[in-house]
């Protein structure tokens, strides 16, 4: 009886583990923006990017890494300071302090605006459909973007709290206080907002706006893909080093979802709902005397 024409289990494994198979991954599909082929406008769009990257999270990294020299500089070691973040911009004026807190939530939005605006008129990724659509940040697919984001949420947050903690522990981070607004009926609700401002702006500029872009010009996915995340970790080393290394990993995770997807939807919701645990959370363990 003749053998079987079919690979063996083994062969298919081997198959799969071959440079070719795993770069296959990575290759060019009908997905993929339209490239921007001529010099000129190849350099312009470079341009772009940096200058988006200028008036938002780039400048933040600045600041971060400023932030973490000014830290490892002061005779206290990083593990014994603290990181403050969400704080009462004017204390004991609540209504006064509420339209700060809104007006802070509100304006980084802009450059998100001004990411999908650029999509939409410069360079566009594709001519059927527009820059929202295009990088999925829309409500065709609610019930799959809320399961995937769900889900992500659970495997970054978990692993994620045992890192800051193991980070503390070896003197390489902060003790980060993710919620110092006093105590009045809205923080809760701007802690919300906060979050999901953070979320929106994080996914779109660094993932659906730079992936689209640096994808246009040429760029591989695993260069797309790792610059994205060391610039997400870097604007993150404000906590300390557990926060910039954490965040290139979360960063490694959500551009490899987006490069499969095409979605930045489940991004925004993983993002928010880390945000929200984190913030929210805080306060509530604050409020009751309890440190982490």
């Amino acid at each position: 009886m003749p053998k079987s024409s079919r690979p063996s289990l083994a062969q298919k494994y081997s198959d799969a583990m071959t440079p070719r198979r795993y770069a296959g991954m990575f290759a060019p599909t009908d997905r993929d923006p339209a490239p921007v082929v001529e010099p000129t406008a190849r350099r312009a769009v470079g341009v772009e990017t940096a200058l988006v990257l200028g008036v938002s999270l780039g400048a933040s990294a600045v600041w971060a890494i400023l932030s973490i020299i000014e830290k490892l500089t002061r005779p206290v070691p990083l593990s014994q300071q603290t990181t403050a973040m969400n704080q009462s911009a004017t204390p004991g004026r609540p209504w006064l302090d509420l339209a700060y807190q809104l007006v802070g939530i509100a304006l980084p939005l802009v450059a998100v605006v001004l990411a999908i605006y650029l999509l939409n008129t410069v360079a566009r990724p594709s001519v059927d459909v527009r820059a929202g659509r295009f990088i999925g940040l829309d409500r065709t697919q609610p019930g799959r973007d809320l399961l995937r984001g769900v889900g992500l949420a659970a495997l970054i947050g978990l692993p994620g709290l045992a890192f800051y903690f193991f980070a503390k522990a070896i003197g390489i981070n902060t003790q980060v206080s993710a919620a110092n607004l006093q105590a009045v009926w809205w923080s809760g609700p701007v802690l919300v907002l906060s979050a999901i401002e953070n979320a929106v702006l994080e996914e779109v500029i660094m993932v659906g706006y730079l992936f689209t872009r640096w994808r246009q010009i040429g760029w591989s996915w695993p260069l797309v893909i790792g610059l994205s995340a060391v610039i997400r970790g870097t604007y993150h080393l404000y906590q300390g080093f557990g926060g910039f290394a954490g965040n290139i990993v979360m960063g490694l995770v959500l551009g490899l979802v987006f490069m499969r997807t095409r979605r930045v939807m489940p991004l925004v919701v993983t993002h928010s709902i880390l945000d929200i645990v984190a913030f929210v959370g805080y306060s509530v363990l604050r409020s009751r005397g309890i440190s982490i």
